[in-house]
């Protein structure tokens, strides 16, 4: 449940705008990253402060700064300082428990979104919150750890892939956005996998240990779409043009991640119905075989009632039993037990009940 709280705490007694970080990833030193390109050029180089950012390609048509490691705060307060973001909006990015949404200052845009990432060693899924400030020509990016994310984005620069540097800034941050959806995919593929895993040990050998697997993935899905429910609600704003600062051309993208992020969110929604019917059945599949277990017994102790009545009518201690002289009676009797115990288990049998 930590993963869907955070430490909000940290800022209690607080008045608004105080930069406090926010959040339990830190690195060791911060990443500043600027990319430059127009339709002919690029510039790509590393630098230790934003202030140090200069042009280094003439008329460039985006500057892209990504920062990775939000807890710095100097870094966050310079950067801001540098571009005129409001209080407010520097404490948003330094607070990594906030939900996607989008904020339109005027003169640019805020936007909060997260990313997924898959952790093999814990085999759970964790969040990153990524903060996007839209100014201009200009788009600021802040991780709190190093991905892999914007990868696809960087290459498609590079390589001139696309009509990435064909056009202007609001298109980065369209890209941007598409490759962090994009790879919300592949974790529900990955979840799909271990729920179609576990359905199958559910039918086949379900143990105690399957109902914990169970609650768990739940928990994952919860923990989605708290992260992606609200971003559907963020891209709708954006295609109305709250933003500000997309044109038109961009908002027709807008609508292919309008698209992504509902066919997401129905795929979660299936498959917490999923595990919720799952969950039924390894109730149904416990109950099943204790009544099993419970017909078994009662079949047992039937064959059983006319053994035990005839053992207690010989067991009794009258003196004038006519049986008890006979030489051969205690053989007779134990084969019409034996045959009254054969008899009723063929009969259960021929109906079925065992």
């Amino acid at each position: 449940m930590r993963k869907l709280t955070g430490k909000v705490s940290k800022k209690r007694g607080l008045p608004p705008g105080t930069l406090v970080h926010v959040g339990d990833r830190k690195t060791e030193i911060t990443k500043i990253l600027v990319i430059e390109y127009n339709e002919t050029r690029y510039n790509i180089c590393d630098t230790e402060s934003v202030a140090a950012c200069g042009s280094q390609i003439e008329n460039p048509t985006v500057c892209w700064i990504d920062i990775v490691g939000i807890d710095r705060v100097d870094v966050v307060a310079e950067t801001g300082s540098l571009y005129d973001l409001h209080p407010l909006v520097m404490e948003d990015i330094l607070n990594t428990s906030q939900r996607p949404k989008l904020d339109d200052w005027g003169d640019y845009s805020f936007l909060v979104l997260k990313a997924l990432h898959y952790n093999e060693a814990r085999d759970e899924i964790t969040a990153e919150q990524i903060s996007l400030v839209l100014k201009g020509d200009t788009v600021i990016t802040f991780q709190e750890i190093e991905g892999d994310d914007f990868l696809p984005v960087i290459d498609r620069i590079i390589n001139d892939r696309g009509r990435i540097r064909k056009l202007g800034a609001d298109f980065l941050v369209y890209a941007i956005i598409d490759s962090v959806v994009d790879n919300y995919f592949g974790i529900l593929e990955r979840l799909g996998d271990r729920i179609e895993a576990l359905e199958d040990e559910l039918l086949s050998d379900p143990r105690r240990e399957t109902i914990h697997r169970i609650h768990a993935l739940k928990s994952e899905m919860i923990f989605l779409r708290k992260s992606v429910w609200p971003l559907r609600e963020v891209i709708s704003r954006l295609e109305r043009g709250e933003g500000g600062a997309f044109n038109d051309s961009t908002l027709v993208y807008l609508k292919d991640i309008h698209d992504h992020i509902v066919q997401v969110i129905d795929t979660i929604e299936l498959l917490r119905d999923m595990l919720s019917g799952m969950l039924d059945i390894y109730l149904t599949s416990v109950n099943n075989r204790l009544n099993e277990v419970m017909k078994l017994l009662t079949v047992i102790t039937t064959i059983f009632i006319p053994l035990s009545f005839i053992a207690g009518v010989y067991g009794m201690n009258f003196r004038f039993m006519p049986e008890l002289e006979w030489k051969g009676a205690y053989f007779v009797v134990i084969a019409l037990m034996a045959a009254i115990g054969v008899s009723m288990f063929v009969y259960f049998k021929k109906k079925k009940w065992i």
